[in-house]
């Protein structure tokens, strides 16, 4: 699918050009006996979509109709496909190296029949008309620096994957509210230093926040790196109690592994480490 010009939305005029030149790949695991292809010099999955899944798939272990948007090269997705063997998915993806890595992955994985590719900008696609809707999970990890607050990078993919040069977790929230089913639950990271762009634009998207995961980097530090929200619609029938919040640890006081990294490994198929990396 690809946008005409009188449906894609403007581009910031900061915006990069976008070649679709992949270079070199890396070849990882990244869970159970899924791999990923990665650019070595491009945009590679990190923490929050590692925690962005595990969240989502712990929220909605049953889920069988799920959308994944802004789905890069397809890590969340992977993640979700292995936790979730009984899903299908829609996989939302405008920038065009990450598309054709996620097809790619798509593809190396046997995961065609269960996943279906879509190009185009989330902000603009008709729903329910082009994606379909009920939805039982949407999940999304959104870029997160604004534009002009940081000097983009000079890859077109890196600086897609890190500002916001399509929307950020606002249209998001839009997107997943026109089409999350009832009862169902959208899973979303977002900037940990401003936690009202979720909680305080949620209700427009028709959604309410449920709970609000802020991941640390280290024991004793109170920075958080990021926060994962899980949502639900707002017309469902639950409390109006606050959202509950939480916290998952990276790293121990001393630099190392947490318990609760090494589980989150574990969920995703993934042995323990043999030799420890330098806390960063």
């Amino acid at each position: 699918m690809t946008l005409s010009p009188k449906s894609a939305p403007a581009l910031h005029p900061d915006a990069p050009e976008e070649p679709a030149e992949l270079g070199p790949l890396s070849d990882d695991a990244i869970t159970g006996s899924y791999r990923i292809y990665q650019r070595v010099h491009g945009h590679r999955y990190s923490l929050d979509d590692v925690i962005t899944a595990w969240e989502a798939a712990s929220v909605a272990p049953g889920a069988e109709d799920c959308l994944e948007l802004g789905s890069g090269i397809g890590s969340v997705l992977l993640m979700l496909a292995y936790k979730l063997p009984k899903a299908r998915f829609v996989a939302v993806e405008a920038q065009r190296n990450s598309f054709e890595l996620l097809t790619r992955n798509v593809a190396r994985n046997d995961l065609g029949a269960r996943v279906r590719p879509v190009f185009g900008d989330l902000r603009a696609l008709a729903y329910p008309e082009l994606i379909g809707a009920g939805f039982d999970l949407v999940t999304g990890t959104p870029p997160y620096v604004i534009p002009g607050s940081a000097t983009p990078s000079s890859d077109a993919q890196r600086a897609f994957a890190r500002q916001e040069f399509r929307g950020g977790v606002e249209d998001y929230l839009a997107a997943g509210g026109r089409c999350l089913k009832p009862r169902g639950r959208m899973v979303v990271c977002a900037d940990a230093r401003f936690p009202e762009r979720v909680l305080d634009t949620a209700a427009s998207a028709g959604l309410r926040v449920l709970r609000w995961r802020d991941v640390i980097p280290r024991a004793a530090e109170k920075s958080a790196l990021f926060s994962v929200f899980t949502l639900g619609r707002a017309d469902d029938e639950v409390s109006d109690a606050p959202p509950e919040r939480c916290q998952w640890i990276a790293r121990d006081a001393e630099g190392a592994r947490s318990e609760s990294y090494l589980a989150v490994r574990a969920f995703f198929g993934l042995a323990a480490p043999t030799t420890e990396l330098p806390s960063p």
